[in-house]
């Protein structure tokens, strides 16, 4: 039997990193204003500079790992993209306007931050822990473009039908939401097609020139390490802007969080157990699970933003989404590797 590569020293305290990142964050958010300041001067409309380089960055790594010759055979893994598709569109829209609707019946504000959440499946971090939990790079990948396709052409309609259909039929008070395809497009375009071109073009050239030995043996391990450092770079970012707001209405960051927290646990244990019933290898299983279990924050607040206003209740809330979500998903990594070892004895992820 083949065992796992061992974690190195950074990928073994992952969480003790994270949650210094998130504490300092929030200290200096807190004590030193200039940080925040000088970081949201650095805005272009509702993106973050700062933000948007630390996540392309964060992303280049596994996306340069990926065999791009191989996401044919993914495309036509039928079963896999029926079920992804079922989970992340039909699935956790609907568990998550339910979530909302029960745990904040009377805040329809910090409900409709839930919901745009919620109609929005991950096109970015979601490669990070994906590749932390050792999950196929090749289905990630085409799992991900797979989301961001449906996302420009679905994500106006399911606004519509979340926010102003649906919550009188429960008699909830409905919330009209005016969204251009430019915002999603642009979401899109800023945290997947960058990355993605980068690592293709990389990988294509490098490999021509230097050989698949010295480009997976060489090239990758050098910059791997860059995964990390730009996550650690972009929580602290994220929570010295936003971490602060948890500080002032810690009661209302807990009221939001608490759906956000079960809706990423029981989605992700629902698609493990379904890829594994399914016959999926671990890969494909953390791929898919991960890929149902994470949502895109920057589209959420974007569109929060752009719709509600900067200091809106709903923005608020769409704050929160990955504010929960790291520790949340951090945790789901060592989840997964438990998983692994437990329910696919003897596999090794691709």
């Amino acid at each position: 039997m083949t065992q796992p590569r061992r974690l190195s020293f950074l990928d073994r305290y992952l969480t003790v990193w994270i949650f210094a990142a998130m504490a300092l964050g929030i200290a200096l958010g807190s004590l030193v204003p200039a940080v925040p300041a000088a970081l949201g001067a650095m805005s272009v409309g509702s993106t973050s500079i700062p933000i948007a380089i630390g996540l392309i960055l964060m992303m280049f790594p596994p996306l340069a790992k990926v065999r791009y010759e191989a996401l044919g055979a993914v495309f036509r893994d039928v079963k896999i993209l029926a079920l992804s598709f079922v989970l992340c569109w039909i699935v956790a829209p609907a568990f998550m306007f339910a979530l909302a609707a029960l745990l904040l019946p009377g805040d329809p504000e910090y409900m409709t931050g839930l919901i745009l959440i919620g109609i929005a499946p991950c096109i970015a971090m979601v490669l990070v822990w994906n590749q932390l939990a050792e999950g196929s790079p090749e289905y990630v990948t085409a799992l991900v473009a797979f989301n961001s396709l449906f996302q420009i052409f679905f994500y106006v309609p399911y606004a519509w039908f979340y926010l102003t259909v649906l919550p009188p039929v429960f008699g909830l008070e409905s919330q009209v939401v005016e969204i251009d395809f430019v915002t999603i497009a642009k979401a899109v375009v800023t945290y997947l097609g960058v990355p993605f071109l980068a690592g293709f073009l990389v990988r294509r050239t490098l490999i021509a020139r230097r050989g698949v030995e010295w480009y997976e043996g060489v090239f990758l391990p050098r910059i791997s390490p860059m995964t990390l450092a730009a996550l650690l770079f972009t929580i602290v970012a994220m929570f010295s802007l936003k971490g602060g707001e948890i500080l002032a209405l810690p009661g209302d960051a807990l009221r939001v969080g608490l759906p956000l927290v079960v809706f990423f646990v029981v989605m992700f244990v629902a698609a493990f157990a379904l890829g594994r019933a399914l016959g999926a290898d671990y890969a494909r299983t953390t791929s898919l699970a991960f890929t149902a279990a994470s949502n895109n924050f920057e589209l959420a607040i974007a569109v929060a933003i752009a719709a509600f206003g900067l200091a809106s209740p709903v923005a608020f809330a769409a704050v929160i989404g990955p504010l929960v979500e790291v520790p949340v998903l951090i945790a789901l990594v060592n989840l997964a590797l438990w998983f692994r070892r437990n329910w696919f004895s003897g596999q090794v992820a691709a």
